[in-house]
Order: structure tokens, then C-alpha cells, then sequence
């Protein structure tokens, strides 16, 4: 199993929404960065858990857990002129673009801001707190996974 961090905006799509879908799963679309798409191909597979972090807000953080239910398939949503995210250079013979199936695990107790990730020494290494890092899907080792997990139990000044 691996372990992900993906961003969304929550005022776009947040974790309540992927909650409130039905069986709390929902199609993770509108990536366009080949780098992404290449995890999605490459490396995703069902049973990876990712971190739910919303990004773009007054105070961005991880919000939530879930999980990777499907392999990569294409982006329909490419081959949409009337949606957001249409590609006109992707073929639906040969897809440009892929995305993956979520399921809503839970809500975390509390946020943990990205001031807060950052802040942390056993972190220090994380992509996302890593200068320069814009990538909405990120890989997160198991070390990193454990410590964030332990760090809801905190009180977000690092008391337990």
C-alpha cells in the first residue's frame, strides 16, 4: 500500500463533498499535469490511502483520510467541451489525461495546517513543505503518514 496527499480546493470540491456522495465515492478529475497523471498510471492502485488537504483557503491543511478505490481510467471529462477541464488535443482513442476513484475513510479530528507540517522536523523532507512544490498529488512515505497521524492527537501546539 501507498500513501498520498491530494489537494482541492474546498470551496471547488472538499472533503464534505466527497463524504456526502453516495457510498462517499467519487471520481478524483481535472488533473492536467503529466507528472500527476503519470503517479495515477504508474503507481496508484486500489487500497493506497491518501491525505484530503485543502488548498487555496484562509488556512490550507489536511483535512481528512481516504482511499483509492480503481485503477487509473480516463478523464471523461477531456473530451467535454462544455466541461471545465476539455482538452481538445485529448483522444479518447489515446487519453492525455487519467483519474481515479476516492472513497471518503473519515474526517480528521482537527486540521493540521500546513503551518503546522512545516513546522515539524521529522518533515522536513515532505514534498509538500518543500519549497517551490505546486503539484496537487504527491506521494507521502509511510514514516511521513504515521507522524501526521500521530500528530491529530495533538492540540496543534505539539501537546498531546
Amino acid at each position: 500500500m501507498a500513501y498520498w496527499l491530494m489537494k482541492s480546493e474546498p470551496d471547488v470540491y472538499g472533503i464534505d463533498h466527497l463524504a456526502a456522495e453516495p457510498d462517499g465515492t467519487e471520481h478524483w478529475d481535472g488533473i492536467r499535469n503529466y507528472q500527476v497523471r503519470n503517479l495515477f498510471r504508474d503507481r496508484f492502485q486500489p487500497g493506497d490511502q491518501a491525505f484530503f488537504y485543502h488548498s487555496n483557503t484562509k488556512v490550507p491543511g489536511i483535512v481528512g483520510v481516504m482511499e483509492v478505490v480503481s485503477e487509473a481510467y480516463p478523464d471523461h471529462t477531456a473530451f467535454d467541451p462544455d466541461a471545465k477541464y476539455f482538452d481538445p488535443k485529448s483522444d479518447p482513442d489515446n487519453p492525455r489525461w487519467l483519474m481515479v476513484d476516492v472513497r471518503y475513510i473519515r474526517h480528521l479530528d482537527r486540521l493540521i495546517s500546513l503551518t503546522e507540517l512545516k513546522a515539524e522536523p521529522a518533515l522536513a523532507d515532505m514534498r509538500l513543505v518543500q519549497r517551490g512544490n505546486r503539484l496537487s498529488v504527491m506521494p507521502v512515505s509511510e514514516a511521513e503518514w504515521q507522524h501526521i497521524l500521530d500528530m491529530e492527537k495533538q492540540d496543534g501546539n505539539n501537546n498531546r
